[in-house]
C-alpha cells in the first residue's frame, strides 16, 4: 500500500473483483433457473377428450384437475381443444384466453383450434415438436400413417376417474414417467 503504483492498482482491482463476484453469482442463478426449467417435461393434454373423463359429461374441471396433477408431477402441460369445446362445457364459445383463465395456465399453454379443423393434427404435431407425451384416451388411428409414434407404447397416456380419483396409465413407460 505504501508504493503509489500498488495503491492505485488496488483501488481499481477491488471494485473489479466485487463486480466479477456479483456477475458470477447472477449468471449462476440464471443457469440454475434454466436447468430447473429444462427439467420440466412437456406434456400435451387433449382437452376435448379429458373433459369427458369424469362421468361422460363435458367438464372443464376435469381438465383443470389433470393440469394440476401433472404439474405436481413435474410436467409442463399444454392443453388443446376443438373449437366447440366452450359450447360443450359452458354453452358459449371460449377462446384461448378464456380457457387459460379457467385452467389458470398462461395463454401460450392453451390452444383452441380454428373452427372447422380437428384438434388431432395440432395435438400430434405439438407433441412431436416438443418431444412430449399426450394425455388422452383417443388412439388417433386415423392419423397413425402421418404420426406413427402414436403406435409406440407410452406415447399416448390413458386416464380416467376410478372411484372418484384421477388415474393415469403411466405403467407403459416407467423409465421416463414417474407417477407420485
Amino acid at each position: 500500500m505504501s508504493v503509489p503504483v500498488w495503491s492505485d492498482a488496488i483501488l481499481v482491482a477491488a471494485p473489479c473483483a466485487v463486480a466479477s463476484v456479483v456477475i458470477l453469482c447472477s449468471e449462476t442463478r440464471k443457469w440454475i433457473a434454466r436447468r430447473a426449467a429444462s427439467r420440466a417435461r412437456s406434456i400435451v393434454i387433449d382437452g376435448s377428450n379429458v373433459m369427458y373423463w369424469q362421468d361422460g359429461t363435458p367438464r372443464i374441471e376435469c381438465v383443470k384437475e389433470v393440469v394440476g396433477h401433472l404439474t405436481g408431477l413435474g410436467f409442463k402441460p399444454g392443453v388443446m381443444f376443438d373449437a366447440n369445446a366452450g359450447y360443450l362445457f359452458s354453452g358459449k364459445y371460449c377462446d384461448d384466453r378464456t380457457i387459460s383463465e379457467l385452467l389458470r395456465l398462461p395463454v401460450e399453454d392453451v390452444m383452441v383450434v380454428p373452427k372447422g379443423n380437428p384438434a388431432d393434427p395440432y395435438i400430434l404435431s405439438a407433441a412431436r415438436d416438443l418431444g412430449a407425451y399426450i394425455i388422452t384416451n383417443d388412439r388417433f388411428r386415423d392419423w397413425a400413417k402421418d404420426f406413427p409414434e402414436v403406435r409406440e407404447p407410452g406415447h399416448l397416456i390413458k386416464g380416467e376417474y376410478r372411484k372418484g380419483q384421477l388415474w393415469f396409465d403411466f405403467t407403459a413407460d416407467e423409465t421416463t414417467l414417474q407417477a407420485a
